[in-house]
Order: structure tokens, then sequence, then C-alpha cells
């Protein structure tokens, strides 16, 4: 059974930084790329980034792209969210998820983590 913990959320001014945490136990073959998304109330879950754990492979969100980094230690079995110049609209529940594709889709994801919470003020 594969398990996620997320870490590393807060409130943070906007402008502010954080860096999310997703440590993976029981990662299989079937959890190739780690993907982050986030979601808030009366919305669909969004996607947010994604890295292939061999290649190392990234995609970004348009919206974050250029303010958010995603980055592994294979060794650590762990993925990390850099998120810089933190706006008030990334306010959110972010959750990191393993899968077998690179997609920005959460329904391609087999697996979740409980997600951690992040609010900027502004």
């Amino acid at each position: 059974q594969v398990q996620l913990v997320e870490s590393g959320g807060g409130l943070v001014q906007a402008g502010g930084s954080l860096r999310l945490s997703c440590t993976i136990s029981g990662r299989t073959e079937s959890s190739s790329h780690l993907g982050w998304f986030r979601q808030t109330p009366g919305k669909d879950r969004e996607f947010v980034s994604v890295i292939r754990w061999t290649l190392g492979s990234i995609f970004y969100a348009a919206s974050v792209r250029g303010r958010f980094t995603i980055s592994r230690d294979n060794a650590k079995n762990t993925v990390y969210l850099q998120m810089n110049s933190l706006k008030p609209e990334d306010t959110a529940v972010y959750y990191c998820a393993v899968g077998r594709g690179f997609s920005v889709v959460p329904r391609s994801y087999d697996y979740w983590g409980q997600g951690t919470q992040v609010t900027v003020s502004s």
C-alpha cells in the first residue's frame, strides 16, 4: 500500500514563501509520477505541478509557473514544492498524489495524501 504524507503548509503573507513536502512510503512502479494539486471549497481539484521520479521531467500549471518549483529527493522518497511570491489566490488545501502517467488530471492518480492547508493573507 502506498502512503503519502504532506507537511509544510501554514499561514503566510502575500509575497512570502512556503515549502511543502510529500513523503511517500511503499512506492511501487505504479507510482512513477508525483503530482501536486490544490483545492478550495466548492471548486474542483486543480493541477499545480508534476514530476517524474526517474527522468525528472517537470510540468507546471500556468498559474504557478515561475513562482513554484517542484523537486525530488529519491533517497528520501520525498517530493518538494517550493512556493515563492505567494498570492492570496494560492490559498487552498494542497495535495500530493502518485500515479503512472504524466498527467494534469486528478483521476490519473491512484494514491493521495491527506492534504495540507496553505493560507496566504493579503
